[in-house]
């Protein structure tokens, strides 16, 4: 299954970390250098919840972001469920 956010849309991205070896001028060193860059995945914080939702007097399953369910505390479950298309 897809790791994607049902209400944000918030998906898996991609980017370097970046690996420095030496030791700091500062320190007493010749400096930090970059010695390599590697490719990571950054995923977002998915959650699999049941949420009420009273005007429709049911239980709606979805996968969203924690940042998600933030929003559906703040504008209501309705409200955003309905402006994401999962509910009519």
């Amino acid at each position: 299954m897809a790791r994607i956010c049902s209400i944000r849309g918030t998906r898996v991205r991609s980017g370097g970390k970046i690996h420095r070896s030496g030791l700091a001028k500062k320190k007493g060193g010749i400096g930090r250098h970059v010695t390599k860059v590697t490719k990571r995945s950054v995923s977002p914080n998915l959650q699999n919840k049941r949420i009420w939702v009273p005007e429709l007097e049911q239980f709606v399953r979805i996968k969203l972001s924690c940042r998600a369910l933030k929003t559906i505390n703040k504008n209501g479950a309705y409200v955003t469920l309905k402006k994401a298309g999962l509910v009519k």
